[in-house]
């Protein structure tokens, strides 16, 4: 329950291409989806045209086409149909599902006469509330609306002041991450009434040039172009420090999350950084309405694991871990997985195969046993003491603690010998790593620092492991001063 309205479900459709006619809306309303933000609609006097091509894929993924996009950009303006039409439907939507929750998304520019009128036309198509669209990054900016206002906070605490006037449905703020501090604005919409935010609209960029210099997407033959609005996974960081931020700021203030959520888990994550609930839009660019199914079962999933004690701990990965068999019988050989160790491997095997009855032991691994049983220890929590739950470990660096270190640890049978972890400490990192040029095994030396480049460019999961460090640190200064705590603290502790 957000405002007073009861949500069927966290998951809605975002104002934005899902939503571009009451049609569509009423088919994901059909496939589960908890709720909707209609496309954007103005007065009749600030009608828009679109120009085309307008929606295009990210190049933030390289060279991927097809479905799994990281990232959208399009340089689509609010809709094209009238308020009259949006007005009509939207009460339409209300009356065959009474459940969903119908959110009407409006835009004006700085004007109080038009806020107010837009606002009580909008009323008589009964949403359950308005979204005030105040962070639109293109087009919409130049006509002295969207972003032309949602980056001022006196215009955006004034706006929400007029709104509130005469709406009688609660009143949401869709801030734009295009500022220097989001809270500012945030704060703004608080201070004028707002019951609750969203955030973020997408981020203004220019996608990418080709090599003759012409940017895509581009209009006519001019080929022409402008900075569009990027979406997707892409902004998630943005939106996840945006949410948390205003969470923190403002305790138990409605939030609407949207950017690059494309899955429960990733739901999951914005509701602990203290969303209320969630809208999607790039995840259903990528597929469709259906993937409302998996979002839904996956968060029912998610909340019952978080009641079992076996899995306090568990990250993601699914237990067991298994490993194969050869690492299970090789006795601390060192055999990494090429030449003339590969062959090793294979002989190993040929042997453990004649010696063993391959019906009771599988060929290629041995499962290592699990504990049975699931014993629950809490009720299963429900999304409500899930929201910001995060947040109170999310602070300013001075709160970082310098004198807990980690360090990374190989697990030489899990490694596939590719010589990356080795790359990129040796050339971005600490060159904490040696590569025996025999073994092709990595070594992790006493000069790591735990910065975790190597854990990130692994292409196994589990394989390289950040454990605490067992031995004091310190940095390498290049030239230590006099008044270094650090290298104080070692001379103490060497006399």
């Amino acid at each position: 329950e957000i405002c007073g309205i009861k949500f069927p479900n966290p998951f809605g459709l975002a104002s934005a291409t899902p939503c571009t006619s009451a049609d569509m809306i009423d088919r994901a309303f059909a496939q589960g989806w908890g709720f909707a933000v209609t496309k954007t609609y103005a007065l009749d006097k600030d009608l828009v045209t679109n120009v085309s091509p307008r929606i295009i894929r990210g190049s933030t993924g390289g060279h991927l086409f097809g479905p799994n996009q990281g990232s959208f950009l399009n340089i689509e303006l609010i809709s094209e149909k009238t308020s009259k039409y949006w007005i009509s439907n939207c009460k339409r939507l209300k009356e065959k599902y009474p459940e969903q929750v119908v959110i009407a998304s409006i835009m004006c520019g700085y004007n109080k006469e038009d806020w107010q009128k837009l606002t009580k036309m909008t009323m008589e198509g009964n949403p359950d509330a308005i979204e005030l669209n105040l962070s639109c990054p293109h087009g919409m900016g130049e006509r002295g609306m969207g972003l032309a206002c949602g980056q001022n906070p006196v215009l955006v605490e004034n706006i929400l002041k007029w709104v509130k006037e005469v709406s009688t449905v609660p009143v949401f703020a869709k801030l734009t991450p295009n500022v220097t501090n989001i809270t500012d604005i945030a704060e703004a919409a608080y201070n004028g009434g707002a019951d609750g935010v969203t955030a973020i609209n997408t981020v203004s960029g220019l996608m990418g040039l080709n090599s003759k210099g012409v940017a895509w997407p581009n209009i006519g033959s001019a080929k022409r172009t402008t900075y569009g609005g990027c979406s997707g996974n892409a902004t998630r960081p943005i939106a996840l420090k945006a949410i948390s931020s205003i969470s923190k700021k403002f305790p138990g203030f409605p939030i609407l999350a949207t950017g690059g959520i494309d899955s429960a888990d990733v739901g999951l994550q914005f509701i602990h950084a203290g969303a209320s609930a969630l809208q999607i839009c790039s995840a259903v660019q990528n597929q469709d309405f259906t993937v409302i199914t998996d979002y839904i079962s996956g968060l029912k999933c998610l909340l019952y694991l978080a009641s079992i004690k076996q899995l306090d701990d568990w990250d993601g990965q699914s237990p067991p871990r298994v490993k194969p068999l050869i690492e299970l019988i090789k006795n601390g050989e060192h055999l990494p997985r090429f030449g003339k160790y590969q062959e090793r491997r294979w002989e190993l095997r040929e042997q453990y195969s004649k010696s063993n009855d391959l019906i009771e032991v599988e060929k290629n691994k041995i499962v290592q046993p699990v504990e049975h049983g699931i014993i629950e220890n809490h009720f299963i929590p429900d999304i409500k003491s899930q929201i910001a739950l995060a947040v109170p470990q999310i602070g300013t660096y001075k709160d970082l603690n310098n004198q807990e270190q980690v360090v990374a640890l190989v697990d030489e049978d899990l490694c596939v010998n590719c010589g990356k972890c080795y790359m990129t400490c040796n050339d971005t990192g600490y060159q904490a790593i040696l590569f025996d040029p025999e073994t092709h095994i990595p070594l992790v030396t006493e000069d790591c620092t735990g910065c975790t480049l190597c854990l990130s460019v692994c292409p196994i999961p589990d394989c390289i492991t950040m454990v605490e460090r067992k031995i004091p640190y310190f940095p390498q200064r290049g030239i230590p001063t006099d008044n270094d705590p650090f290298y104080q603290n070692n001379n103490n502790n060497n006399e």
